[in-house]
């Protein structure tokens, strides 16, 4: 039988949920290899080192273990481009930083999010992923919009497009080269970036060869240093 969380204490809550996360992060290479349509939480036990009690205990179903997994690795993913908007001082930084972590992961982890779209695609006819697929849709698209903001920062350049329209437009380019990857086609890295590359500039009102005034962002310590 399934646990139910709300009735531990507070204690037994936190443990519960660092083993579900646990368990869920263990879980996803598994859950990348079968896909969606093969998973269920006896068909994922008999693919990993865990049992199907272990794994019926901690999690109600399998979109109750799907959705945790790849909620945690887009977490992660979004942590790893909110480190390096951090990091860029200057556009062409941010923007061959920016370039070349999304053509990795698109060849590097496209087990990962071949999963997460076909996860997306099911909750067109599963009500139960909807809200989950909402949630990681809206942290990728909050983390998109960071991007863009630090771009126009750094370029000092308006904003032509507005966020809720972007992350579509990433998506949509995202999506379209990782099937092109996953089907063998060896330019699909390259070619994602120049398609990005030119996404980025004319969202900007720049076309794809004109470069940026780039402006220096300097610390605040810096400023007022300075009489």
């Amino acid at each position: 039988m399934t646990t139910d969380p709300e009735r531990l204490p507070r204690r037994q809550i936190d443990k519960f949920t660092e083993r579900r996360n646990e368990l869920a992060q263990a879980a996803l290479m598994t859950l990348a290899e079968i896909g969606y349509a093969r998973a269920s939480l006896r068909e994922i036990a008999q693919n990993s080192q865990f049992t199907h009690g272990v794994l019926h205990y901690y999690f109600k179903d399998k979109f109750d273990l799907i959705t945790c997994s790849v909620r945690q690795y887009k977490a992660e993913c979004v942590t790893r481009y909110d480190t390096l908007i951090a990091a860029a001082k200057r556009f062409e930084d941010l923007e061959s930083g920016f370039l070349k972590a999304l053509a990795t992961t698109m060849c590097d982890d496209a087990h990962m999010h071949r999963l997460w779209y076909d996860l997306r695609s099911q909750a067109l006819y599963e009500e139960e992923l909807r809200q989950d697929v909402a949630f990681i849709d809206q942290s990728l698209s909050d983390m998109i919009a960071r991007v863009t903001a630090r771009f126009r920062l750094l370029a000092g350049a308006p904003q032509i497009i507005s966020d809720g329209e972007m992350y579509p437009m990433y998506d949509g380019l995202f999506e379209h080269y990782l099937l092109k990857h996953v089907s063998g086609q060896p330019k699909a890295a390259s070619e994602l970036k120049a398609a990005v590359r030119k996404l980025i500039r004319l969202s900007m009102g720049m076309s794809g060869a004109h470069r940026p005034v780039t402006k220096a962002i300097k610390h605040p310590s810096a400023r007022r240093g300075r009489n």
